[in-house]
């Protein structure tokens, strides 16, 4: 069990909101793109605060995040919904998740015993790569956990607001990070095997 089995109910609760704004013109790539582009820009914003030593910014993070998972379930909808589902698309989903996360959780890697979220970004690339595989090896797109994209942004979440709170980075925040690590790893594995096993 993880979070992205919430899903079906989120993207019910967005649906109108959804099927308005494709009412207003807006794509599933505009979304999609939108995005990417904000997750860049408050990473970078983080980046830059926690290289001055601020830690106001990592309150913006968890809201962003729910945003940023709105938004994602949003472009899916449009897309399905309202006949938008295009090869572009689906590059443009994958690509861009892979480079809002490493936007988002790069900057953790500038805080002090924070160096195992570069590992974190690099395991969590592959995880969706692994998931992206099922589909060419003859089964379906793998979201198995149990760090998949919406764990990955609940605990990073909690970190952050424990690093806004004033709570000092330190060798919690190693271990902490290396446990994700291995949770990715897991969740590398797993795709893997339930896709091969899917496809035989």
């Amino acid at each position: 069990m993880t979070v992205y089995a919430a899903k079906p109910a989120f993207q019910k609760l967005l649906r109108p909101l959804a099927y308005r704004l494709a009412d207003l013109g807006v794509s599933a790539n505009a979304v999609t793109l939108s995005a990417m582009f904000l997750s860049v820009v408050l990473g970078a914003g983080l980046a830059i605060n926690i290289v001055g030593g601020g830690r106001w910014v990592f309150f913006l993070l968890p809201a962003f995040l729910l945003i940023r998972m709105a938004l994602n379930a949003i472009d899916g909808l449009i897309a399905r919904e309202r006949h938008q589902v295009s090869r572009l698309g689906a590059y443009l989903n994958e690509l861009g998740d892979v480079v809002s996360d490493s936007a988002l959780y790069l900057p953790f890697a500038l805080l002090p015993y924070g160096w195992p979220a570069a590992m974190l970004v690099a395991l969590s690339a592959a995880g969706e790569l692994a998931g992206v595989l099922g589909q060419t090896n003859g089964g379906t797109r793998r979201y198995d956990g149990p760090l998949g994209k919406s764990d990955r942004a609940l605990w990073l979440s909690v970190l952050a607001l424990l690093l806004g709170f004033g709570v000092a980075p330190g060798v919690w925040l190693a271990v902490v990070l290396a446990v994700l690590c291995v949770l990715a790893a897991l969740t590398i594995a797993n795709r893997v095997q339930r896709g091969l096993g899917e496809a035989n």
